[in-house]
């Protein structure tokens, strides 16, 4: 079916805010989307059919039967394939004037500043604390804004960070409303979280985008917002620029940014799912076997000796026993990872093995 740019933006353009000089600066836009699942789906689709000129999708993960609750835009068919691929391939379905792109390759301090160079904005979608800084970071660096966007239970935060203000400054980035990447915080796996509270950020990140490109409103520069899903509340936290530029590639120099969930895994420290498989069905080989789970509330087609969320792992807490095997177990074998990496720090001699690709590939 051939269609023209008036009829698809017509709502939009029927705005006296944005008309057509608002339409054309869309049209003329270029962003990145870092994380393609419970924020960062509705977002590329948003911005697509709001008329965005090059979207580009950056996403390693597979889609799991457990994002359907919350991404929305991915279906039983796509379970096991690439979340940035199959988003790409809904969106080309969708908006004929976009061009869209997609990575499944991680984000990484090697390859971050080349790519985010060639966007005019970077928006957040990813639920890790360690790309979050590496995007904030290399954005200051860059001088690009980022639309940011993080949940937390039932609370999510929205802001717009490294703005170009009109005097020449740049408005307050993540490191101003968090100097330190506090690792304990849970991601929305060992979390939760609630469907509705991920589609409001998602909407609240999109409107972000489009009040920068077009030039109306005002963005949330200088300011966090936060919004509590059950109580229907929200509030501003003011926000001052105070870590510059020089800190940042300061810190950039010396933090590798290393995420778990998106590096390489030692594959030494593996048990794949078959093989797990054959060890539980031989009642000789079972028995020297130590299975923990590391996620509570996982649908287990076998039984672990233990459950110790990861959020509460404490390997001086574990007493260990060297004749055993032990497999550490998630949903998707990266939080278990965590854990078998802080055992074999601890024990380097024990046999601690994690469950690849976790239980949603068993």
């Amino acid at each position: 079916m051939k269609v023209n740019k008036q009829d698809i933006f017509k709502r939009q353009i029927t705005l006296s805010e944005i008309g057509e000089l608002g339409q054309q600066k869309l049209q003329d836009a270029k962003i990145l989307v870092v994380g393609c699942g419970g924020l960062g789906s509705p977002i590329a689709v948003y911005l697509a059919t709001s008329g965005i000129a090059r979207l580009h999708l950056v996403d390693f993960d597979k889609v799991d039967v457990t994002n359907l609750h919350r991404q929305v835009f991915y279906s039983l068919e796509d379970v096991g394939h690439y979340k940035s691929e199959c988003l790409t391939s809904f969106i080309q379905k969708r908006a004929p004037f976009t061009q869209i792109s997609f990575s499944t390759e991680p984000l990484t301090k090697a390859n971050a500043s080349l790519l985010i160079s060639e966007y005019d904005i970077v928006v957040d979608g990813t639920d890790s604390l360690p790309t979050k800084y590496l995007l904030n970071d290399v954005c200051v660096l860059e001088g690009k804004p980022l639309v940011y966007g993080s949940l937390y239970k039932f609370d999510g935060y929205v802001s717009t960070f490294n703005l170009l203000q009109k005097d020449g400054s740049y408005s307050a980035n993540l490191r101003d409303a968090f100097p330190e990447m506090n690792t304990d915080t849970p991601n929305c796996e060992e979390a939760g979280t609630l469907n509705a509270i991920v589609g409001m950020i998602a909407a609240a990140q999109v409107n972000e985008v489009l009040k920068i490109i077009t030039g109306i409103g005002k963005p949330l520069a200088n300011e966090l917002l936060i919004y509590n899903v059950l109580q229907n509340t929200q509030l501003k936290m003011k926000l001052s620029p105070k870590i510059l530029k020089e800190k940042i590639a300061s810190l950039f120099k010396m933090q590798t940014y290393f995420d778990a969930a998106c590096g390489t895994q030692n594959p030494d420290w593996q048990i794949l799912p078959e093989e797990l498989k054959l060890r539980l069905s031989d009642t000789e080989r079972s028995g020297s076997l130590e299975l923990i789970a590391v996620l509570p509330n996982l649908q287990l087609p076998f039984k672990v000796h233990h459950t110790i969320p990861i959020q509460e792992f404490d390997v001086e807490k574990i007493e260990v026993n060297s004749d055993k095997t032990y497999v550490m177990v998630c949903q998707r074998g990266f939080n278990s990872y965590k854990a078998t990496v802080q055992l074999k720090e601890k024990y380097p001699t024990l046999q601690v093995l994690n469950l690849t690709g976790g239980i949603s590939n068993y």
